[in-house]
């Protein structure tokens, strides 16, 4: 019994240490592809969507909160990547993993359920997870930089409010894709896979054509979200959402179609408000007819039950050929038919 307990307690340690290194590396791998698509405000270097901040509160939601040590980790190997760091590199490390643990507590606090199968889990992400918890690490960070002396305090707003849209933007769309791809049934049923394959051919042309289009035709990918939406719910929209996220940034890295001809900040703006809307229209969608497919069933397998319990009273109150109530009757073709 002795050995057995030693040996569980040498595995934790051990495991915790992978886990670490574990969420470190996948921190670092979604920011260093974030930092593949980056936009220039005011001298300073900014991603339209941070990956990382949706890793890190995906870690956390899956993982619990003793994965932090692993945000931290990754953070600093990912600034340690842009170059040599300062006494400044502390303050950017705490903000970068105090947004999540927060983003995480307040999740935990209302209730929030990783699945995302209910409208107020939506808003929940949106409001506490994404635009609440995530002032948290541009406030350090460019405060940090301003007393550091390597930002001047006069663009303290278009900085801090680039940082901002960028950590939230990776929560409202990296984190619900990590989430259903980590609780999606694989592999998926055979008998959907004709509109999937119709779904992806439809989106990559489309989405390339409405981002890269200079008749600025970004509306044409809102179509596509609802028909994800509708037909495969949170799964479907949320990765035309991140793919439509993707292209629109590379397209406004490139300065060509619906962001042609624009300065640095009018390209930051449109294509956030773009990201920004794409994200709330594909999650709350999703939320919604999910939350109302799972009252139908609700309901449908009450329905069933009232059936079954009229069939079993009606057996024993009425002998044999005697005929049940016209409700029972009812019931039971209704059941049938479904």
């Amino acid at each position: 019994m002795a050995a057995v307990v030693g040996i569980q307690q040498q595995r934790r340690p051990a495991a915790f240490a992978l886990r670490t290194l574990a969420v470190a590396a996948c921190y670092f791998a979604a920011g260093r592809l974030g930092l593949l698509c980056r936009l220039d405000v005011e001298g300073a270097v900014f991603t339209p969507v941070y990956p990382p901040t949706g890793v890190a509160l995906a870690c956390l939601l899956v993982f619990g909160l003793g994965c932090w040590p692993g945000i931290m980790l990754g953070a600093f190997f990912l600034v340690l990547s842009l170059g040599t760091p300062g006494p400044d590199v502390v303050g950017i490390l705490l903000g970068n993993t105090a947004g999540p643990v927060c983003a995480y507590l307040m999740l935990r606090r209302v209730g929030f359920r990783t699945d995302l199968g209910r409208l107020r889990d939506g808003l929940a992400l949106v409001f506490l997870g994404a635009m609440a918890a995530m002032l948290i690490s541009p406030t350090v960070g460019v405060l940090t930089l301003i007393l550091a002396g390597k930002l001047a305090a006069t663009h303290f707003w278009p900085i801090w409010l680039s940082w901002w849209v960028g950590d939230a933007m990776g929560v409202l769309i990296v984190t619900p894709v990590l989430l259903v791809l980590l609780g999606a049934r694989w592999p998926p049923p055979l008998n959907r896979w004709k509109e999937v394959l119709a779904l992806a051919v439809t989106a990559a042309v489309l989405v390339p054509v409405a981002t890269r289009s200079s008749l600025s035709a970004l509306f044409l990918v809102y179509p596509l979200l609802v028909w994800a939406a509708l037909r495969f719910r949170l799964a479907g929209s949320m990765l035309c959402a991140l793919f439509a996220s993707v292209t629109a940034s590379v397209a406004a890295t490139d300065g060509t179609g619906a962001f042609a001809g624009l300065s640095h900040i009018q390209v930051m703006l449109k294509l956030q408000l773009f990201n920004g809307s794409l994200a709330l229209t594909a999650l709350l969608l999703s939320a919604v007819i999910t939350e109302q497919r799972n009252t139908r069933l609700s309901v449908e397998e009450a329905c069933q039950e009232l059936a079954e319990a009229l069939e079993h009273l009606t057996a024993h109150d009425h002998p044999a050929g005697r005929a049940p109530p016209p409700e029972a009757e009812e019931l039971r073709r209704a059941r049938d038919e479904r």
